[in-house]
């Protein structure tokens, strides 16, 4: 939550859906300090394991650590820091409607009207108006089923987790498995692919199970929980938002589009808008230069997967194969400099990627 005084004499309404009671989710990000969730991260990670039939290795990421926080309790934290500030409230409720001008922001939910200087929409419009990626822009899917699982005996180093194993069957496009062990004996598994039509619910299912007996050598688990979600790749420009209504999230363009990653990408840009805030500013906040450099990659990426240029199992060997895991990290959070960005397209082969960029420059 944001501690901040310039917020302590604002009120804020938290508009949601439903109370947030279900452990509905995990978030797994790497970073090189103790974040604001520090205190809620479930388990940590200082070792990565990457599979490929082109090139397989284990890495020590120092100075980076690789950590998972679980949905409940990211809600009952957040919600605990909450109470401790009289001016923040909660609504539960359906939006209605969205509305904002230069001075103000109005929104009705379940018939009642309600206004204030901002409104921070995280729910995807455009998807509901049934916004179209095509053209000029891609389109994929990142969709995922996970299962947390128990073994009997332990099957699982709590020390390394699998960040990608792509010696699953590629036939429906990029497809890869994480093993995120949180003890000798449980670990969450989940089968997650870059295509742009789902499974039937079965071929998820069936494929873990698959996985877990041919890859890890498990056959004897008891599955405890289980979840399943789908996020956006796409170079489509979400809107900013209109006049005092500042769209953040997924909705806002948050979602790295070459591989899905969204928690950290969120923080960055809600700690942009804190500071706008703070400072009188704008609280749109604009793609810089580098932040177009790497929109530009996220395309020329999206390019590649749509068209079946070349599969993302090879690209993320190539990736893993010639660089240090550190520098390939920065880059999925962008925050690479440009000679390091060089370094990473040397990795790859220029007479794909090259055609590719071009195309997404000069569209």
């Amino acid at each position: 939550m944001m501690q901040r005084p310039f917020f302590d004499n604002k009120k804020i309404l938290v508009v949601d859906q439903s109370p947030k009671s279900a452990n509905d989710r995990t978030w797994c990000f790497w970073e090189q300090r103790p974040g604001m969730f520090e205190p809620i991260v479930h388990h940590r990670w200082e070792h990565l394991a990457f599979y490929s039939d082109y090139y397989s290795a284990r890495f020590d990421i120092d100075p980076y650590a690789y950590k998972m926080i679980r949905g409940i309790d990211f809600y009952q934290y957040v919600l605990g820091q909450a109470k401790h500030k009289p001016n923040i409230e909660f609504l539960y409720g359906k939006l209605q409607s969205l509305a904002g001008n230069e001075s103000m922001a109005s929104m009705i939910v379940d018939g009642t009207e309600y206004t204030g200087t901002y409104i921070f929409n995280s729910i995807n419009l455009a998807e509901k108006k049934g916004y179209q990626a095509g053209g000029r822009y891609y389109s994929l899917l990142q969709h995922f089923k996970g299962w947390l699982i128990q073994t009997p005996v332990n099957c699982f180093d709590p020390g390394v987790a699998t960040f990608m194993d792509f010696r699953v069957d590629q036939k429906h496009g990029t497809t890869f498995v994480y093993v995120l062990p949180v003890a000798g004996d449980k670990a969450l598994v989940e089968y997650t692919l870059f295509t742009q039509q789902l499974l039937q619910p079965q071929e998820y299912d069936h494929a873990l199970g698959s996985y877990l007996s041919s890859f890890a050598g498990i056959k004897d688990y008891a599955v405890l929980e289980e979840e399943f979600g789908i996020i956006p790749m796409t170079n489509f420009p979400f809107s900013k938002g209109d006049g005092n209504v500042v769209t953040i999230g997924t909705a806002g363009g948050q979602t790295k589009a070459s591989s899905g990653f969204t928690f950290q990408f969120i923080q960055k840009h809600t700690g942009k808008i804190v500071d706008a805030l703070m400072a009188g500013r704008d609280p749109h906040i604009s793609n810089n230069f580098a932040g177009r450099r790497f929109s530009l990659y996220d395309s020329t990426l999206l390019n590649i997967l749509s068209n079946k240029k070349m599969g993302g199992d090879k690209i993320f060997a190539d990736l893993f194969r010639s660089n240090p895991p550190q520098r390939v990290l920065r880059f999925l959070d962008n925050e690479t400099n440009f000679p390091e960005e060089l370094k990473i397209m040397r990795s790859v082969p220029a007479g794909i990627f090259f055609p590719a960029a071009m195309q997404e420059l000069f569209r």
